[in-house]
């Protein structure tokens, strides 16, 4: 894992929840913890962590993700026994 996936990490943790976390730097870490990112219908994607699957939606039109998205995440992070 690089600094920029880390500082994507950090982002993803920090309190209040943000809102300018690019969507492409979610996929690119999922990635970086030898994870898949599948492709599904539309605008669906999966990702896969240690055989347990995150599913959502790529946000359109804007790039970044939406904060209830980062939360999600967040929970889905901290099941597969990723932290700070």
């Amino acid at each position: 894992m690089n600094s920029k996936h880390r500082k994507t990490l950090s982002s993803i943790f920090e309190t209040p929840t943000r809102s300018d976390i690019a969507f492409s730097d979610i996929e690119a870490l999922v990635l970086a913890l030898d994870g898949k990112v599948v492709e599904r219908e539309g605008s669906r994607i999966k990702f896969v962590v240690k055989d347990q699957d995150f599913r959502c939606h790529r946000p359109h039109p804007a790039r970044q993700a939406k904060k209830y998205q980062v939360e999600v995440f967040r929970e889905f992070l901290l099941k597969i026994g990723v932290t700070q």
